[in-house]
């Protein structure tokens, strides 16, 4: 280390304009992701876009987890590669068999040095300053994890976490290119001109009602091929116009029925883009799946492979119990009456989800779309760090399905169940607060607040002015676009 040059030299022995070159790319670097975050952050809130700037914030809080992350692993690698552990401890749980796969590894190091470009020689340099291995050899023992993997497990953490924003973001992107073909049912709904006396005089035949006959028509009253159904239709025009129609109407005459020209889609997508940010992030439990996942990886097991079906499971079972719910609507509907006087209108509720949770769906494709990231990102950490031959890669006849499981995955949950989410997901037995604009929310907390406070001083005073917690109502009422009647409990 005391060489003027070379692969060992420290920072005392290196030229400083080179230290100064580094350092000024990399703050570079830095400060243009920082700008580029902050512009789109201007500009969603220039667009009134509340929900996904929250979103982007959110994603600003993972990339400064990721980053305190990898300042631990660089603070702490020269005391970890110091904690010794008994040899024999090291020679079972691995994801390659040292005695059978020495020609791979000799493959993936010469992969890796081809890679040179993509990833900096700083393994090299790990590899050669570590003084683990050393110190604990002279014991008689291993090192707890070497500098080298130490480095490997660095780089696979950070793949995984831009690997899980990124496949978010196209999720909700091709999802909402999906949902935008319902905007012109919505336009044609408005555009008519809604009489309520001429729609009590109307008389609607359940049996013969377009909904109710897609959904509940010949074998699908058995509640057996009720299921299969709902399992295949989620392929298939998953949400028809009919469907939406009624839900539509459903959830007007449920929550807001003073107001029929209520925008549905309007709040629907909004409801979407506020479900966002708890989508993209990544929550604690979350990383209970990938230390799981990390361990289970042992030569043989192909873990990895059974792993992939686990989102896979979770996407048709979501996916068919968000069809099997509109189907239960309109069973509950054709159940009750042989037909009604104006419309046919559905009754939301939470007793048609699991466990009366409307929200647990929403955490369900949370970690579906963690899992599939989690197995593409594993892929291609694995492709670029070791190559395709490399033992821990595994063999192609496992990999293969592996890719297409994702593909298919990843496919299905942005234009099937992630639309499906968004509609099925207000059939509850109350309402998103994406109701209102981004505003007239702010103003709602603002009023909130100052009712609370007031009634705090009303407890501390003995002669309170009266009527002090309505000064904000008259501005609010003016914000919203189109009153409706309030609900009488939300989300």
């Amino acid at each position: 280390m005391a060489g003027g040059g070379g692969e060992g030299a420290s920072l005392e022995y290196t030229p400083t304009w080179v230290v100064a070159l580094i350092c000024s790319v990399i703050v570079f670097i830095s400060l243009l992701v920082e700008r580029l975050i902050h512009f789109a952050g201007k500009y969603l809130e220039k667009k009134n876009q509340g929900s996904l700037f929250r979103a982007l914030q959110k994603i600003k809080e993972e990339l400064m987890l990721l980053g305190f992350i990898s300042l631990l692993l660089a603070v702490f690698q020269g005391s970890l590669t110091k904690i010794c552990i008994p040899k024999h401890l090291t020679k079972h749980w691995l994801p390659c068999n040292k005695e059978n796969d020495d020609h791979k590894a000799a493959k993936s190091t010469a992969h890796y040095d081809s890679l040179s470009f993509f990833v900096p020689p700083s393994r090299r340099l790990l590899a050669a300053a570590s003084d683990g291995a050393g110190y604990c050899d002279a014991k008689g023992k291993a090192p707890l994890l070497s500098l080298q993997a130490l480095h490997d497990l660095h780089i696979f953490i950070f793949v995984l976490a831009v690997s899980h924003v990124v496949f978010s973001a196209l999720t909700i992107l091709f999802g909402g290119l999906k949902i935008r073909q319902w905007r012109h049912w919505e336009e044609t709904i408005l555009r008519k001109e809604h009489d309520p006396q001429q729609a009590q005089r109307t008389v609607t035949h359940v049996q013969d009602h377009d909904f109710i006959r897609s959904r509940i028509s010949g074998f699908s009253r058995v509640s057996l091929f009720s299921w299969l159904k709902s399992f295949f239709k989620q392929f298939f025009r998953s949400v028809s116009k009919s469907d939406y129609t009624t839900l539509r109407l459903g959830f007007v005459m449920n929550h807001c029925s003073g107001n029929p020209k209520f925008n549905f889609y309007k709040y629907m997508t909004r409801a979407l883009e506020n479900d966002f940010k708890k989508v993209v992030g990544i929550s604690w439990y979350l990383w209970v799946f990938v230390v799981i996942f990390l361990l289970l990886n042992v030569y043989g097991w192909h873990a990895y492979f059974w792993i992939s079906f686990v989102p896979l499971a979770l996407l048709l079972a979501v996916g068919t119990k968000l069809e099997h719910i509109i189907t239960q609507l309109a069973r509950e509907v054709a159940q009750k009456h042989i037909a009604v006087k104006g419309e046919l209108v559905v009754k939301p509720s939470d007793d048609h989800f699991w466990f009366h949770r409307p929200r647990l769906v929403l955490v369900l494709i949370h970690v579906i779309l963690f899992q599939n990231a989690f197995e593409i990102a594993v892929f291609f950490w694995m492709l670029v760090m070791y190559g395709f031959d490399s033992c821990i890669m595994g063999e192609a006849g496992f990999i293969i399905p592996r890719l297409a499981i994702g593909v298919f995955v990843q496919f299905v949950c942005s234009y099937s169940t992630l639309p499906l989410y968004a509609i099925v997901a207000q059939m509850g037995s109350s309402f998103n607060k994406a109701i209102f604009d981004d505003h007239v929310q702010d103003g709602l907390v603002s009023w909130a607040q100052k009712a609370r406070n007031n009634k705090g001083m009303k407890k501390t005073s003995s002669t309170p002015p009266a009527a002090t917690h309505i000064v904000e109502m008259p501005e609010i009422h003016v914000e919203v676009e189109h009153p409706i009647n309030p609900p009488t409990h939300m989300n």
